[in-house]
């Protein structure tokens, strides 16, 4: 029961996070897509708090199926899960060139940065990355981008 809490916070606290994403961004690449018109529910030219609280709670109505007023594990799962849907579908339709219902490796997006990741880690130029330049680049970059819950070193002790 406490992670269903302590996620519903984090949803909620994205849910906040996304209002303000959605007027900065506009384009819906990493979010939801919504126009400016579409915020200014009036149509008065202008957005106002109360609008971008509409909004919010749009989307958590949306989330929350049964309408009690909370998100169950299961609501958030299902969720998520269609936006991932969404976003697959988008994806196939941006990168699929020759329109064949699938992506092939050709057009699989590539990462802008990846080549100069690998040149910066790459201290001495040698082509590949030794166990100590990989360390040097964890240290300059502070543990930046780790996934999981543990620190560094791979201890996954959970953290309340």
């Amino acid at each position: 029961m406490k992670h269903v809490t302590f996620i519903a916070a984090i949803v909620a606290a994205a849910g906040m996070a996304a209002g303000g994403a959605a007027l900065a961004k506009g384009d819906g690449r990493h979010g939801p897509k919504m126009s400016f018109e579409e915020i200014d529910a009036d149509g008065n030219g202008e957005v106002t708090k109360a609008e971008i609280q509409a909004m919010k709670e749009a989307r958590f109505g949306k989330a929350d199926t049964d309408g009690d007023g909370v998100l169950t594990l299961e609501e958030m799962q299902a969720h998520a899960q269609a936006q991932a849907n969404e976003r697959a579908a988008r994806m196939l339709e941006r990168f699929d060139k020759d329109g064949d219902g699938a992506l092939s490796k050709d057009e699989m997006p590539q990462p802008r940065r990846a080549g100069r990741m690998f040149d910066r880690m790459d201290a001495d130029g040698s082509g590949s990355i030794s166990k100590e330049e990989f360390e040097e680049a964890r240290m300059r970059h502070g543990g930046k981008h780790r996934h999981g819950n543990g620190d560094s070193n791979g201890d996954n002790t959970e953290q309340n």
